[in-house]
């Protein structure tokens, strides 16, 4: 089985090595690059969908920035799983960035358990997307409003409360009703339960 293949794009060559070469030891494929217009000008496509494919990208970076990267991969329809990196002082970006459909983001400095975890549940969000997440999955899911959804989809990326708050524009309280109601109708009592249904394993 062909390993995972990571796009990692960051201009700070320290950080881009140290990255690669941590997933590398975890057996993924990487493919690093020192901008988003490099990527862009490698990056072919997966054409077969035989390789699972996922990209994490610094959200600050000079020429074009992640978020620039994002809306020009969302303009050529490319969908990849997309992981963001940012300095503490960079989450409201990160916020705008899940509002368009950022898999996740995570602030640096982080572990390599953090950085594995948050490819894991792109890809295996993905694939559910992909695959329509399983019969009884899918039929647990279509219980839920569109708002609940975003609400799931924040907490399967292990976002609090109050960053699921700030991405949608709603108060604490209406994520907190939103969280009871969507368990309540997926039947689950927990978020690791939680996760196996919205990641089509349920």
């Amino acid at each position: 089985m062909p390993a995972t293949r990571v796009y990692l794009v960051d201009d700070n060559d320290g950080f881009r090595d140290s990255t690669a070469w941590l997933l590398e030891t975890s057996g993924y494929e990487v493919l690093p690059f020192a901008s988003g217009a490099a990527f862009l000008a490698a990056y072919a496509g997966n054409r077969h969908g035989d390789v699972a494919e996922c990209l994490v990208s610094d959200i600050r970076m000079p020429e074009m920035s992640g978020l620039q990267l994002q809306d020009e991969l969302i303009r050529r329809g490319i969908h990849l799983p997309l992981v963001f990196v940012t300095a503490h002082g960079d989450v409201p970006l990160a916020v705008e960035a899940m509002r368009k459909g950022a898999s996740n983001f995570l602030e640096k400095p982080f572990s390599e358990e953090a950085l594995v975890g948050a490819l894991r549940t792109a890809l295996a969000r993905a694939r559910s997307r992909g695959n329509g997440g399983g019969a009884m999955a899918g039929e647990l899911l279509a219980r839920l409003s569109p708002r609940e959804r975003q609400v799931l989809d924040l907490v399967v990326a292990s976002k609090p409360n109050k960053i699921i708050a700030d991405i949608l524009g709603i108060s604490i309280k209406t994520v907190e009703l939103h969280r009871a109601n969507m368990m309540a109708k997926l039947g689950v009592r927990s978020v690791p339960e939680l996760m196996k249904v919205a990641l089509g394993h349920g």
